[in-house]
């Protein structure tokens, strides 16, 4: 049964899409008000991972909001927004962050599987793992964080659908396309605040 709250996730979701795309820091705004209403959906549709997930997003829409807003502080008391930037190359932090995800899938998907009723806890722990990742890469402005959520909401559109979030699934839908352009936009915002040769 489709209700108010399912409305109102889908108009926060497609601010916060916008204004992660436009690299905008009111995007952790967005993303601590749609996961506070998430929490009554995912619960209502035993989407335990999800609504463990939104407890995630509260906190990392703090955190998010406070990283880009500390970032690049001038003496004068001004506060611009951090550059975006490529993730650390090197095999290093890539296992690192490989490690991670592994050890959160396995994890939320041990816990889902032993310890709830939930009917999806391989792709339910997925969505989880990959979001975690992905929302600590916007966190840090890593331009490879689209990558992920490309990967994350093609599965979320799957998911959703499954589990009866008709309102959700056609925003993760959105999601993929606008993640498309959010990669483009964001890797011409890094060349032109690259240096040029003289």
């Amino acid at each position: 049964m489709i209700t108010l709250l399912d409305f109102a996730a889908l108009a926060v979701g497609l601010v916060y899409i916008l204004l992660e795309y436009r690299a905008s820091i009111w995007v952790w705004a967005a993303g601590i008000v749609m996961p506070a209403i998430d929490l009554w959906l995912y619960w209502e549709r035993g989407l335990y991972g999800d609504f463990g997930l939104a407890v995630y997003y509260l906190g990392a829409g703090l955190y998010g909001y406070m990283a880009w807003r500390s970032t690049g502080r001038t003496s004068g008391g001004r506060t611009p927004s951090p550059p975006v930037m490529h993730f650390p190359p090197g095999l290093l932090p890539i296992a690192r962050l490989l490690a991670v995800f592994l050890a959160v899938w396995a994890g939320v998907w041990a816990f889902l599987a032993c310890w709830t009723d939930s009917t999806v806890p391989v792709t339910d722990s997925l969505t989880n793992a990959l979001s975690i990742v992905g929302l600590w890469m916007l966190s840090r402005k890593y331009v490879e964080q689209w990558y992920v959520w490309i990967v994350a909401d093609a599965v979320y559109v799957w998911l959703y659908a499954h589990k009866g979030l008709p309102f959700k699934s056609a925003l993760y839908a959105l999601y993929i396309i606008i993640a498309f352009f959010g990669l483009r936009r964001w890797l011409r915002m890094m060349r032109e605040a690259s240096p040029r040769d003289a």
